[in-house]
């Protein structure tokens, strides 16, 4: 049985670099690899926008982050490996832990961005420093 691994992807360098990493290290992963992008809701909800406008502009953020999705599933499947894709819509810290717990992920890989200042880190955290606090499975950090 394959470890199942999940790998939260955007479209940022540091998603990029993560792949790039695994590729590098492909004989230490499995075959199978699991994608998981989260379209931000919370970057979505203006003020003084009508409600139906809010349901194009998820629908469009939907669509943008498809196609990160697709990049980054081509990148992988070019290197050799099967992939599965999941778009879900939410806060990212909290979606990325909940599917790691609901679906018994025994993985899960992420990058980390550069600091952007300590005082910020402290305040704000990072979306990975809150993954790795509150997922059940072990965090891989690139």
């Amino acid at each position: 049985m394959e470890t199942k691994i999940l790998i939260p992807v955007d479209g940022s360098t540091t998603a990029g670099r993560t792949l790039e990493k695994i590729i590098a290290l492909k004989e230490r992963f499995p075959k199978t690899l699991t994608l998981l992008h989260v379209v931000d809701i919370d970057k979505l909800a203006y003020r003084m926008i009508p409600d139906f406008q809010l349901d194009m502009i998820k629908e469009n953020a939907g669509k943008a982050g498809q196609l990160v999705l697709d990049d980054k599933v081509a990148i992988l499947t070019e290197a050799g490996f099967s992939v599965e894709a999941h778009l879900e819509f939410g806060s990212p810290r909290q979606t990325i832990c909940k599917i790691a717990n609901e679906e018994e992920f025994q993985l899960l890989v992420i990058g980390r961005r550069e600091s952007t200042g300590e005082i910020r880190d402290v305040l704000f955290g990072s979306i990975a420093n809150y993954v790795l606090h509150n997922v059940a499975c072990p965090v891989l950090l690139f």
